[in-house]
């Protein structure tokens, strides 16, 4: 049987492919464009993601509150992506750190206000197809990932290092991406049913379901740190920078390609088997890095590694929309990004020290055991 996609799910898709089009033209290029062109340090390159990321993770908690205190998340939306596509060409104009630092915060602040309330958004549109819904989101979110670096790299083939023409570029896609969010509609929730109370009171009085969910999204997130180290671990088996490149944009094609499959399917089947599916498949890639450094295994491993993040990125916010209601969902969603922000982090953290002191095996071995374990628990757990 064939789902039908709300017109507005749609828009809310295409909006987010044209956004991760200019933000991942822009990934590759900003770590090379401060170090090579403007003389940072990595030092200064880890401190300006850090912040950037840890910001986004503490406002996509709070205004995933607010605007179910508003009963409104249009606007939102709209701010949101407005911002981030305000900050991509300013490093193209004034070419210095101070510039590339304000851009980079300022683009995660945009994607801070947004998130939460975008898949909020959403979850309002969904009947019964949550999970087709939130694949759907993911497919084209993903889709721009995989579109974004390949043009990146064009343009570097016709302009060589000429990455300023690369920020100004990407402002292209960004307008087109905010001209979308004009035509967003809100889903009306009447005043009767506005909450009042901050994301920590919700907590308190939410299911049990919920915040089995949230432990498990929290552990999970502290053994799943940032992608950039399974690029640097490609690199160090292929010895070749572009092969890792390249790898990572067929991680997004395989992602893209099957977010929605695995969306439908979990709405047959459940979200909580997909899931489960999701986290072994993480830990056979983890323990594939550790233990196997084949260069020709790097294509299945990025291939399955893409799967995963179909069965698992969106599914979570599909889950959790299914348990709960529609005037509490921006909080619900904005806590549990919150939390797997900023555990993201700790444990990129933690996986960059164990890195340094014992190799690349050890963080990678502990990453895929954990998820194991976890999936273990969630499958036995009724």
């Amino acid at each position: 049987m064939k789902t039908k996609l709300h017109k507005q799910v749609i828009l809310l898709g295409l909006v987010s492919l044209f956004t991760d089009i200019a933000s991942e033209m822009l990934y590759p290029v900003t770590p090379i464009f401060l170090t090579a062109v403007l003389g940072s340090s990595m030092a200064m390159v880890g401190i300006i993601e850090g912040i950037a990321e840890f910001i986004a993770a503490l406002l996509k908690g709070y205004f995933g509150n607010l605007s179910d205190k508003v009963g409104k998340r249009s606007i939102f939306v709209t701010l949101g992506y407005s911002l981030s596509a305000i900050s991509k060409p300013l490093p193209g104009i004034f070419q210095n750190i101070p510039t590339v630092f304000i851009t980079r915060v300022t683009d995660r602040i945009g994607k801070g206000i947004r998130t939460a309330p975008r898949d909020a958004l959403l979850g309002s549109y969904s009947n019964g197809n949550s999970g087709a819904v939130f694949g759907f989101h993911r497919a084209m979110d993903t889709l721009g990932a995989a579109i974004g670096p390949v043009a990146a790299l064009v343009l570097l083939k016709i302009y060589p290092e000429n990455y300023q023409l690369i920020f100004l570029i990407a402002f292209i896609p960004s307008i087109i991406a905010v001209t979308l969010t004009l035509m967003i509609k809100d889903k009306t929730i009447s005043s009767e049913k506005r909450i009042k109370h901050s994301y920590f009171d919700f907590l308190k009085s939410s299911p049990k379901s919920y915040k089995r969910i949230l432990i498990l999204l929290a552990a999970f997130s502290l053994v799943n740190s940032s992608d950039v180290f399974l690029i640097l671990k490609s690199r160090d088996i292929s010895e070749s920078s572009t092969l890792a490149i390249f790898g990572y944009i067929f991680y997004n094609i395989v992602y893209a390609a099957t977010s929605y499959p695995m969306g439908h399917l979990s709405d047959k089947i459940g979200k909580k088997k997909v899931f489960t599916f999701g986290l072994i498949l993480f830990s056979l890639v983890y323990f594939g890095f550790a233990l196997v450094p084949d260069i020709y295994l790097l294509w299945l491993l990025f291939a399955l590694y893409g799967i995963y993040a179909a069965s698992t990125e969106g599914i979570s916010k599909a889950w959790i929309s299914d348990l709960i209601s529609d005037e509490n969902r921006g909080t619900a969603i904005g806590l549990a990004t919150l939390i797997m922000g900023v555990c993201v982090m700790l444990g990129s953290f933690i996986t960059g020290i164990l890195w340094d002191k014992f190799g690349s095996q050890i963080p990678f071995i502990i990453s895929a055991s954990v998820s194991l374990l976890l999936a273990f628990i969630v499958w036995i757990k009724k």
